[in-house]
């Protein structure tokens, strides 16, 4: 009898022992380590290569719009976009760039707050194998950068100029707001500055605004009260032109004519005013800017060639054609 249980239990406990051997790898996690290392694979892969935008002031909905049309691009290859702001601040922006690194980014989109005190940091970002496409205002050292993308500024600025000279032909008296530590901005002026010379235009005064509203409003108030002819105020930008706006309706004085530069919703709407002192933007696209930055990340990831320096187009939005464009957002 003994001799007969013996016959059962023994091929019971040889397939038991079988079966044992083949949950081996179900158990703890320390048991499963290859199970794991294919499950990060795949959510790497599902998560996608992971791009980084280091930015002036997402305040400013210019730049805001870029990150949108950076996210929506990369978006569409499946790949993600980590957002620093820097809040218009050089030591915050050099804290995240290196955030960025931190987080293993290889490729970063950046729009200096300052030209040349980014420079140590595009250096670390060499040292780190960090890839930077410029984006906006193109910093001083550019050969630590893989490619800029930007708009024609000076055009931009430019056709402000010409603008107001077939609306003043006998030349008159205007304001520059401007920021000398954006090089966007810089050429912007330049720009105006030489479709205004020799038309009798004489320069009141000008004033680091750094590109803001509120600085630009208390900028113009204090011009309002010392000059008591003025016929034009050139805006580095709308941001800019929405303060000098502001103050101008506040003065009563709306005959002065306003030019900024970037065709943003809010400039938009006022130059569709009849009545407004709004005259003209020199309009930039930061949806296309943002695309075209985007292709050119994907053609490095993909150790493809890409253009090294793209200028997109600026044009002139006015009283005439701001229907065209539409006021509900950018072009």
């Amino acid at each position: 009898m003994k001799k007969n249980i013996r016959r059962i239990l023994f091929p019971v406990i040889l397939l038991s022992i079988v079966l044992a051997g083949c949950k081996k790898n179900v158990g703890t996690p320390e048991d499963n380590a290859i199970v794991e290392e294919n499950e990060e694979e795949k959510e790497e892969q599902e998560q996608g290569f992971v791009f980084g935008y280091s930015s002036i002031d997402l305040e400013n909905p210019y730049y805001d719009t870029l990150r949108m049309s950076l996210e929506n691009t990369l978006g569409e290859e499946s790949y993600r976009l980590i957002t620093k702001d820097a809040a218009f601040d050089t030591k915050t922006q050099s804290t995240q760039l290196r955030e960025l690194v931190e987080e293993g980014v290889k490729v970063i989109f950046l729009c200096p707050v300052d030209r040349e005190s980014v420079t140590p940091d595009l250096k670390m970002l060499q040292e780190a194998g960090v890839r930077v496409i410029n984006l906006d205002t193109q910093v001083k050292e550019h050969a630590l950068t893989a490619a800029y993308i930007g708009s024609d500024n000076r055009n931009a600025g430019f056709i402000c100029g010409e603008d107001l000279k077939k609306r003043c032909p006998d030349g008159g008296k205007i304001l520059i707001l401007e920021c000398p530590s954006m090089n966007s901005i810089n050429d912007r002026i330049t720009g105006f500055e030489e479709a205004i010379a020799n038309g009798g235009f004489e320069v009141l005064n000008r004033a680091d605004v750094h590109g803001e509203k509120e600085e630009a409003k208390e900028a113009m108030r204090e011009f309002l009260k010392t000059y008591p002819e003025i016929d034009a105020v050139m805006c580095g930008n709308d941001r800019v032109a929405l303060g000098v706006l502001e103050a101008i309706k506040e003065s009563g004085r709306e005959q002065i004519r306003v030019y900024g530069v970037d065709g943003s919703p809010d400039i938009k709407r006022e130059i569709a005013k009849p009545d407004s002192p709004m005259t003209a933007t020199g309009a930039q696209s930061p949806i296309r800017i943002g695309k075209e930055a985007a292709e050119i990340g994907l053609a490095i990831l993909e150790g493809e060639e890409f253009e090294t320096t793209v200028y997109e187009e600026t044009f002139l939005i006015d009283k005439g054609n701001v229907k065209m464009y539409g006021t509900d957002g950018w072009q």
